[in-house]
């Protein structure tokens, strides 16, 4: 059995500022300047198949049963925790670390955990590096003109009342002379974009702003985004531009159908759910979004439900996927030409205890083996009265994140 020790730490510094034990940052989970950084790994393994998350689930437990579990701090996301990156098709194979040294923060309180019976490991604060090396970008699956034709297929078809919404997704091939560094990408998009949730899993690396599910104890939080309009970069046309979002029948629609389709989703596990009525503006630095914070209480039953659980009953939303889910799948794998891997699928962290805060992994790029490559995605929800020029727009903002990181960090 091995220990695993949790110890509050003195300092200031944010968790990405510091290196553990000369130790590769391995996985990371930050927002606002908060959160967890992994360093090495202790354990990982792969999951695939429809059963995925139950054997997530089963592989986690069992590597808990191996450790004697020393937590000074206590709270959620203290103690071991398992970061997870799941595929968005079941065919597709979803990663799971438990990372050897992990630092956290959160309110003003830091903390290290890690396995060994040894001394705390050294902590120092991370030298500065620069990135070198020229970035050159090429399509992925589809051209510009092919992905709008695919749009205006998906139009089409919802337009004969095949399906009400479906997210089409395009993918960007980005190619670098040196080794791609994955901590200039997380500093980059945890400075540029501060109020998403930026993570690092098995080299799936982005700044979502879709909490799929967060589990504190009972309560559960899942905040859908959907509906989007580029900013323009002059703060009294953004605002013009976010009443026009938030009075746009298209994007209402996009959105209503994610939203339900997370309600209906979580409602069999909680005694009570909050839905507002209408969403907010949520304004990010490159684009703003319709966004709806639905939130719950857990059923108090003989069977609890876990945070397992809940990401597979979500998972995948209409925010993702499309209205109905079925058909909506199948037109993406008629017409998107590509494979996710693990974009759009559920990321971020399990603790011991069960709680855990759970991502879209969207705003992303998986990192080639050699690091010197990344694919890049974004997509887009299409509605019946959605026009592929306008979609393509979209995607390209959507894109800009991590394509910005890639071009002034390279």
């Amino acid at each position: 059995m091995s220990t695993n020790i949790t110890t509050e730490i003195l300092g200031e510094h944010p968790p990405l500022e510091l290196i553990a034990a000369d130790l590769e940052v391995s996985t990371t989970w930050i927002r606002l300047g908060e959160g967890l950084v992994g360093f090495g790994e202790w354990r990982s393994t792969s999951v695939k198949g429809k059963n995925r998350f139950a054997d997530a689930r089963k592989w986690w437990h069992e590597q808990l049963a191996t450790l004697k579990i020393q937590n000074n701090v206590h709270g959620s996301g203290t103690g071991p925790i398992l970061f997870s990156s799941f595929s968005f098709d079941p065919s597709e194979e979803s990663k799971l670390v438990i990372p050897e040294i992990i630092i956290g923060q959160r309110d003003g309180k830091s903390w290290i955990t890690w396995v060994g019976d040894q001394r705390q490991p050294e902590i120092s604060l991370l030298a500065d590096s620069d990135q070198s090396g020229t970035v050159i970008f090429e399509s992925g699956g589809l051209s510009d003109n092919e992905w709008k034709i695919r749009v205006a297929s998906a139009v089409e078809k919802i337009k004969k009342g095949e399906l009400e919404k479906v997210v089409l997704a395009r993918d960007l091939i980005a190619h670098n002379s040196q080794t791609i560094s994955t901590r200039n990408l997380i500093a980059f998009l945890t400075k540029n974009y501060p109020s998403t949730w930026v993570f690092l899993v098995s080299d799936l690396i982005g700044a979502t702003p879709e909490l799929l599910v967060r589990l504190n104890k009972s309560l559960v939080t899942s905040r859908i985004l959907a509906g989007t309009i580029r900013r323009s970069g002059d703060e009294v046309g953004d605002l013009a531009l976010a009443a026009s979002l938030a009075k746009s029948s298209k994007d209402l629609e996009e959105h209503e159908y994610a939203v339900r389709s997370v309600a209906d989703a979580l409602s069999p596990y909680c005694s009570s759910t909050n839905v507002p009525e209408s969403p907010f503006v949520l304004h990010l630095a490159n684009v703003m979004h319709l966004a709806t914070d639905v939130t719950g209480v857990l059923n108090d039953s003989t069977n609890p439900v876990d945070i397992f659980l809940l990401i597979a009953s979500l998972h995948p939303s209409a925010a993702v996927c499309g209205t109905p889910t079925k058909i909506a799948n199948s037109v993406i794998d008629e017409l998107e030409d590509m494979n996710r891997g693990r974009y759009a699928g559920p990321v971020g962290w399990i603790d011991s205890l069960g709680d855990g805060e759970i991502g879209i992994a969207l705003r992303s790029g998986q990192l080639s083996s050699d690091k010197k490559s990344m694919r890049i995605f974004s997509g887009c929800g299409i509605v019946a009265g959605s026009n592929p020029e306008d979609e393509l727009a979209e995607s390209q903002a959507k894109l800009s994140p991590m394509r910005t990181a890639l071009e002034i960090r390279a």
